[in-house]
């Protein structure tokens, strides 16, 4: 297990640990999951460059076959038997386990393993009773202590084969004096996130704003009753992540409902940054995207940004999309007490009530950025909304605050 804070290096060198272990084991099966099947690709196959196509390429090719899309490593003698196959799954979901039964593995890799569902872990575990060379690597950032998939290593660390890594920001090559120092000073004002992205401490979040959200309850393949309509709210930014969520209202035995369908995500600092004009562009297909999954719905009402981003609103517009100012609380923050923390008390209802769900779906739009945020969004000592790990958060407030004024209110 490696475990730490983010841009620790840790994946990377995993990366090339395994690469290694995949040339001389002597097993032809393996598994890489991540949430989902584009996160184990894009952070272990592809790697920004570094990962397992670029290593073994020329030797190596993308295949399918009936247990799935995987990476096909050839013999240097030209010995089909001899052939390694490296699945790439997600194991986020509910009902990922059923993806891996049937497969005999020789190892698995587990990225982000606090971010799994327990019974795949526990089943991937089960694929490799047969391996030659059984193997298990897993990494993640600090979760709470009392996460539940720590307890599933607990068979390892009793066996006395568990091997443990702790990672920090000084263990990355690639971070520079004066980078590490501005991280440091953005974290040490807030002792979780100093604590927990800075030192790669397990801590408690006691903090955590939506802390009443539970993935079992508030994440739904059924939407209740009939659909009212449908409308866009987008969060912007060009290092920050720039989000924009599809929601659908619902109207079902004398209650009103809001499911966030899907979301498009990208963040600056994690993939590069892009300009104002490729974001409209890439929104705009994530809109149609959006109607040709689910053509029976309403077409939108409105399209709610973040008054902040006039760059943004002002590019959508040339891509052909008109825009509405997204209620932000601007208009909250003249009475005590409100501001931001209208907006987040009324989205804490909302889940509260379970009036507010997440359509649980599969692939690049999926919400595996807001559910990330919604276990890191924090207050500080103060007992003020850290502004950190929260544009996916503040996007969801924007259409809290749509549903409460027109629906609730």
């Amino acid at each position: 297990m490696n475990e730490g804070t983010p841009r620790s290096g840790k994946t990377t060198a995993d990366i090339y640990k395994m690469a290694y272990f995949y040339a001389n084991s002597p097993d032809q099966n393996h598994l890489v999951s991540a949430y989902n099947q584009e996160q184990a690709f894009r952070m272990f196959m592809d790697g920004d460059g570094l990962g397992l196509i670029h290593i073994f390429n020329g030797v190596s090719t993308l295949r399918h076959d009936d247990h799935g899309d995987h990476l096909l490593l050839h013999s240097p003698d030209g010995d089909k038997s001899k052939e390694k196959k490296i699945y790439y799954k997600g194991g986020g979901k509910v009902n990922s386990v059923g993806s891996i039964r049937g497969i005999s593995l020789g190892s698995v890799v587990f990225l982000e393993l606090d971010m799994l569902n327990g019974e795949f872990i526990e089943e991937a575990f089960r694929r490799t009773f047969a391996a030659k060379w059984r193997y298990h690597l897993g990494e993640q950032n600090p979760p709470a202590p009392n996460h539940p998939n720590l307890e599933r290593l607990e068979r390892f660390e009793n066996a006395g084969t568990l091997k443990f890594r702790h990672w920090t920001p000084n263990d990355n090559p690639i971070l520079s004096k004066d980078r590490k120092q501005q991280l440091h000073d953005e974290l040490i004002v807030s002792d979780y996130l100093y604590r927990r992205d800075w030192l790669g401490q397990r801590v408690m979040p006691q903090g955590v704003i939506y802390s009443m959200f539970d993935q079992d309850k508030h994440m739904t393949k059924k939407i209740k009753g009939h659909v009212l309509e449908t409308f866009f709210t987008t969060d912007a930014g060009q290092s920050d992540a720039t989000t924009c969520a599809f929601w659908a209202v619902t109207f079902d035995e004398g209650n009103y409902y809001l499911y966030r369908m899907a979301n498009y995500y990208h963040s600056g600092v994690d993939t590069g940054v892009k300009a104002m004009s490729v974001y409209a562009r890439e929104i705009k297909i994530f809109l149609e995207w959006c109607y040709n999954e689910w053509p029976e719905f309403p077409y939108w009402n409105y399209f709610f940004v973040d008054p902040a981003a006039k760059s943004l609103r002002e590019e959508l517009h040339l891509v052909g999309i008109e825009t509405d100012k997204a209620d932000n609380n601007a208009s909250d923050a003249k009475r005590r007490g409100g501001g931001i923390e209208t907006g987040i008390e009324r989205v804490q209802n909302l889940f509260n009530n379970q009036q507010l769900y997440l359509y649980d779906i599969d692939g690049e739009y999926d919400h595996y950025n807001l559910i990330k945020e919604l276990g890191m969004y924090v207050r500080n000592d103060n007992g003020i909304p850290v502004d950190i790990d929260n544009h996916a958060a503040d996007e969801l407030r924007y259409g809290g605050n749509y549903f409460y004024n027109y629906y609730i209110k």
